[in-house]
């Protein structure tokens, strides 16, 4: 299960696809995720906020993905895009927020 708190404040929780980047798992709850580059960690429109508490679980951020995030505005100390978290059983329970757009 996958919690994630939308961008209206709005509490969804959903159970996860193993092997599939959250990005397309988030997108049909229309809790504020895009994804307008299709997971190609080059828009930003999937900006989530990972709960402290699993910051160290998840693998860190290639290259592409920092160069993005560095680009935003609202970047946080726990910013990731979700398109490129792929869920795996040992994630059961991630909490994400949306991020707002700005």
């Amino acid at each position: 299960m996958i919690i994630v708190n939308g961008q209206d404040g709005a509490r969804h929780e959903f159970d996860a696809k193993k092997g599939q980047a959250l990005m397309w798992q988030l997108r049909p709850l229309k809790a504020g995720v895009v994804g307008l580059c299709n997971g190609n960690a080059a828009c930003g429109t999937c900006h989530v906020y990972v709960a402290p508490e699993w910051a160290d679980r998840l693998e860190a951020p290639d290259e592409y993905e920092e160069e993005m995030l560095a680009e935003m505005s609202n970047r946080q100390k726990f910013s990731r895009l979700s398109c490129q978290i792929e869920y795996q059983p040992d994630l059961d329970g991630l909490e994400l927020t949306v991020a707002p757009r700005r």
